[in-house]
């Protein structure tokens, strides 16, 4: 009998991923943990390994389609078995799962916690993404599911407007008030009275409202030729989200200021000629700025919080991990560095490097692309002076770093020629205010124009 070939879980809040490419041809003989299959979560492009030895039988699923977590994608079985799902069902989820843990490529460890799935809610979740199958509660999300419960709402009379038709929340609430409205409008009039007095006269009789001509919205402009069309799914549907979720909810102001980079030009040109070979990279200014930023977290720790879930606190973080922005061809990634307040500059910049190296290729693992409690985000190779980055929720603030470039400046009363940079810092108005954020800067700025106290300050 052949096993079927599920798509294994792959964090707690990751409920469908992307097919990226099958590594093998339909009808190849696979070893159990070969890697078969690369699909990719809102986080990361994740290799899948064989649950079992045997010829591969591919389902109906090619690159670019959504697939729900432990929905059937191919079964392994005898070279003249066709694809034939369902045939093992929570055993394969079983022993699917237990190949992808195994490997190396495991990103979330489940909760101890957690209760495992019954066989009968494995086989339902099996099925979801199956043509012909009914709206599941997979395509809500889990406050979304717990907000019609509680309202007594079936999902499957609900449109959803997330990705790919999920229902969320606001969905669910806009369901409510339609229905209010419907059960309104279909309410018998209430009779309006008042009591007779010489004055009024005799009682009126109830009149109904006049109902009011709904106005038809206005017909859309013509969007014109599109030349092409590209669905924000993947990475480029969270950046989209979360993007817009810490626009909408931060109060974000920015400071913004120059420093006198020449000494920390002179630094690096210094470090690079001396390290270059022994260390097998040349030490860059994102190294040096980002063991100053951790240096100034330190020294102004409530520049290092966050908004507490319930929303009700700010919570000042221990550990100082910094969220280094990457651009790669599948979009903006933000690789961690955790507890970089306690890293030097040859480990900072080997971790670092081989952080971006993971998160271009996709290879990165989810634990690399959370735990974030500082961002910085630079676009110092381009022609960009000064830009307002968005706050990279749940950090209460980031810093952009613009390109460092000789201009003339007043020194002493003096006209020279100096290296400045552009410092845009954006933070929550929420957690601070406009003084100690300038204070931090400031701090910034004194470690960029003078970076020999970097080594003079406590670690």
């Amino acid at each position: 009998m052949a096993i079927d070939f599920i798509i294994p879980k792959l964090g707690d809040d990751v409920s469908e991923a992307t097919i990226v490419s099958w590594l093998v041809d339909d009808g190849t003989e696979v070893n159990e943990g070969d890697e078969i299959l690369e699909v990719e979560t809102d986080k990361a492009v994740v290799p899948i390994p064989a649950n079992a030895a045997g010829f591969l039988r591919m389902g109906p699923y090619q690159a670019g389609d959504v697939v729900s977590i432990l929905a059937v994608v191919a079964t392994i079985g005898a070279k003249d078995e066709p694809f034939s799902p369902g045939s093992s069902g929570a055993q394969a989820d079983e022993t699917n799962q237990k190949s992808f843990n195994s490997g190396e490529t495991v990103l979330e460890a489940e909760p101890a916690t957690a209760s495992p799935a019954t066989s009968t809610e494995l086989e339902a979740l099996a099925e979801i993404g199956q043509p012909g199958d009914a709206v599941s509660t997979l395509r809500a999300t889990p406050v979304a599911q717990r907000l019609a419960a509680d309202l007594g709402l079936d999902l499957q009379s609900i449109n959803g407007s997330g990705e790919r038709g999920k229902i969320t929340k606001q969905d669910v609430l806009e369901a409510t008030d339609q229905q209010k409205l419907a059960e309104l409008a279909n309410a018998p009039e209430a009779e309006t009275t008042a009591p007779a007095t010489e004055a009024t006269g005799p009682k009126p009789v109830a009149v109904a409202p006049t109902p009011t001509k709904p106005v038809p919205a206005a017909s859309p402009a013509p969007a014109g030729d599109v030349s092409e069309r590209i669905p924000l799914k993947g990475i480029r549907g969270v950046i989209a989200r979360r993007m817009a979720e810490s626009v909408h909810t931060t109060a974000r102001v920015t400071l913004v200021t120059e420093a006198d980079a020449t000494e920390l030009v002179t630094l690096r040109e210094q470090l690079k000629a001396r390290f270059t070979e022994p260390w097998g990279f040349a030490p860059g200014y994102n190294d040096l700025l980002a063991l100053i930023v951790a240096n100034a977290l330190r020294q102004f720790p409530y520049m290092n919080a966050r908004l507490s879930a319930d929303g009700d606190a700010i919570e000042h973080l221990a550990a100082i991990n910094l969220g280094m922005a990457v651009d790669t061809d599948r979009g903006l990634m933000v690789p961690v560095i955790r507890a970089v307040d306690r890293l030097g500059l040859q480990e900072f910049g080997s971790i670092f490097r081989e952080m971006v190296e993971r998160a271009r290729s996709g290879k990165s693992a989810l634990e690399e692309l959370s735990g974030n409690t500082f961002t910085i985000t630079s676009l110092g190779i381009y022609r960009v002076d000064a830009f307002t980055p968005v706050i990279n929720l749940p950090d209460l603030a980031i810093l952009g770093i613009g390109r460092i470039k000789p201009k003339p400046v007043v020194k002493d009363d003096e006209v020279i020629v100096r290296k400045m940079v552009t410092l845009s810092l954006v933070f929550d108005h929420r957690l601070t205010d406009g003084a100690p954020a300038a204070r931090f800067l400031d701090y910034i700025c004194e470690l960029i124009e003078e970076p020999y106290l970097l080594f003079l300050t406590k670690r």
